[in-house]
């Protein structure tokens, strides 16, 4: 099959419906394969694919041992792409991860400067405990996840496509580390939570990674036809009520233009543009992976957790009153619900 190159003229609506249904064959292919690998994890594994097809980043957060390093590497692999990884430490400096310029010799005694480039030149970026790097180092991060490029020595460089950052944060150990700024945070398309598997997951667990078999992943999709499925994600249609679902399911997260009494009274600041560009995208990428022709309300509905909690901070009252950004959300849920 082939899916509808980026940059192209408009499809009909026949082809886009040929493409979505042949893409729905590839995702439950690549679901299949990373559900032999990792278990019990059918949300996450959904929501991180979902991400991808996108176009966006995505933020795991989770305590160690939860195969959060285990799932990038297996999607990198079904995916086609290169995939690097980042050990986030205080002491990380911004040229660890883009680079620098090294002074080299070369013929008849002449010298110049050289570009060696750091691992953030990849298509696949597992950024590992991303909250302990310094500022300095998550604002080269930033430039890189929103503008696809680099600067070194007053130069661009750009940086391959696709490029997809996905980056792990330990919720407990906050001892040395850095609190991601609410810019960057806004540069997630989602942040996922990772919790504990169920007992029989984890049964599957003991047993698959005790023995000396080990998985054999071949790769599904390459970098050439996910930028494919990046482009048709976005030829795929959006119906005027999810569209209207999209801007009252974001303006209810915010004090300023809500009817909900919990966003008014706990909520300092709410979700942005950007959040109702990330509910479109993943809606219609949902869509696709189950091999649908369009979102629908459910879909908007079942993602407003991982696209809006990042994108929300909580006003001293909440704290206080032990309100969470989980309560904030199930409002806003139960509110989308009902329209």
């Amino acid at each position: 099959m082939t899916f509808a190159p980026p940059n192209t003229a408009p499809l009909t609506h026949m082809q886009i419906m040929d493409a979505i249904e042949g893409a729905g064959a590839k995702m439950e292919s690549i679901r299949s394969a990373v559900g032999e690998v990792i278990f019990g994890q059918e949300e996450v594994v959904a929501n991180s694919m979902i991400t991808i097809l996108s176009g966006g980043h995505l933020l795991l957060v989770g305590l160690p041992g939860l195969a959060k390093t285990r799932l990038v590497t297996t999607l990198g692999k079904l995916l086609g792409l290169e995939c690097k990884r980042i050990q986030c430490t205080p002491d990380l400096m911004p040229s660890d991860i883009i680079g620098a310029e090294v002074l080299e010799e070369v013929d008849y005694g002449k010298r110049n400067f050289r570009f060696v480039q750091g691992p953030i030149f990849t298509q696949l970026l597992m950024v590992d405990e991303i909250n302990r790097a310094s500022p300095r180092t998550q604002s080269a991060l930033l430039q890189a996840m929103q503008e696809h490029s680099a600067s070194v020595a007053g130069r661009e460089h750009a940086l391959p496509a696709p490029f997809h950052v996905l980056a792990t944060q330990n919720p407990l150990e906050q001892e040395g580390t850095y609190p991601l700024p609410e810019a960057q945070l806004d540069r997630f398309l989602m942040q996922v939570d990772i919790t504990y598997p169920s007992i029989e997951a984890e049964r599957k667990v003991l047993l698959a990674t005790v023995g000396t078999a080990e998985p054999t992943l071949k790769s599904i999709l390459n970098a050439t036809e996910l930028k494919d499925l990046h482009s048709l994600v976005r030829r795929i249609p959006l119906s005027e009520k999810v569209l209207d679902g999209i801007l009252g399911v974001v303006r209810q997260g915010r004090p300023e233009s809500t009817t909900l009494d919990v966003v008014k009274k706990y909520v300092s600041w709410g979700p942005g543009p950007r959040a109702c560009q990330a509910l479109s995208l993943a809606a219609r990428a949902r869509a696709l992976v189950d091999g649908r022709f369009a979102p629908s309300m459910e879909d908007v509905i079942a993602l407003i957790r991982p696209v809006l909690q990042h994108r929300m901070a909580l006003s001293f009252a909440a704290r206080a009153e032990g309100i969470q950004t989980a309560d904030v959300l199930k409002a806003i849920t139960t509110h989308a619900a009902g329209l």
